[in-house]
């Protein structure tokens, strides 16, 4: 009777555990915060946004705000998860981060599943195309008229844009991330890649010289987007904390010399632009 009876108190002490374990998984981000509990962040590997260094080290502009910001609300204990573009949402609801700092853009779909902080910049597209641009591509309707391939992300506004555009889903191949686009523009499988304009910038020069970068300017105003960090619709108190210690972080001194390495300036900045909306016209 003994041994049964500490094999059960074992066994509720198991359970218990579990429980509280569950419990604090499923807490606010902000209260795990306040108990001394690390945050996890998630994010793709997309330079110069936000992508991982030695030891899966945060790096990128997008990362380099979140946490900045994150320390103005003396959280200073994180923790990185990497994963694919498309993993980003589905791993924030399924708690396995608390946070995307992945340089999301703030789109009405996006809306749907999960919650925006303010806008921290506001960003256009632009394609990589091979050297010389043999096809003369500036525009979607350029691939279009062309009858071109355009590679993208699975999961990226682009895919959206294009068919907005009138471009055939059979001519949008939708691959992981930016390796796989370049590699596809380079092997000719594609005719243009379409990403961030910061992204085609990296990748024009990880190409050596292969692909060129199209001019952001040629798109239609409407492309324009704001990026936010994403959070879930429950945590509404870490949402609130967040966008208050923002306000004063956003274009601070401290934060454009944090970010300057990766390329972003005062021309990024998202001035009075709110994430309502963005929810309601992107």
């Amino acid at each position: 009777m003994r041994r049964l009876f500490l094999q059960g108190l074992v066994a509720s002490g198991a359970m218990a555990m579990g429980l509280a374990w569950s419990a604090t998984a499923d807490a606010d981000p902000l209260e795990k915060a306040k108990a001394g509990e690390t945050i996890r962040i998630g994010f793709a590997n997309e330079v110069p946004w936000a992508y991982p260094g030695e030891n899966n080290e945060p790096l990128g502009f997008v990362n380099t705000i979140a946490l900045g910001i994150l320390n103005e609300m003396g959280i200073e204990k994180i923790e990185p998860v990497v994963t694919e573009w498309g993993g980003l949402i589905p791993g924030l609801n399924a708690n396995r981060f608390d946070v995307i700092t992945g340089g999301m853009y703030i789109l009405g779909k996006r809306c749907e599943n999960v919650s925006f902080s303010d806008p921290v910049g506001v960003f256009g597209d632009a394609f990589i195309v091979a050297k010389g641009n043999p096809k003369g591509i500036q525009t979607y309707q350029d691939i279009k008229g062309k009858g071109a391939v355009l590679a993208t992300g699975a999961g990226y506004n682009i895919v959206e844009v294009a068919k907005k555009e009138g471009i055939a889903d059979s001519n949008v191949m939708q691959v992981p991330g930016p390796t796989e686009i370049l590699a596809a523009v380079k092997a000719g499988r594609a005719d243009a890649g379409g990403v961030t304009f910061f992204t085609a910038q990296n990748l024009a020069k990880q190409s050596g010289g292969e692909v060129e970068v199209t001019d952001p300017a040629k798109l239609p105003e409407w492309t324009l987007n704001w990026v936010g960090i994403a959070f879930r619709h429950s945590d509404k108190a870490f949402l609130e904390a967040f966008n208050k210690a923002q306000k004063s972080y956003i274009g601070s001194p401290a934060m454009m010399k944090a970010v300057a390495e990766y390329g972003y300036t005062e021309s990024q900045l998202p001035g009075d632009s709110t994430t309502a909306h963005a929810c309601a016209n992107r």
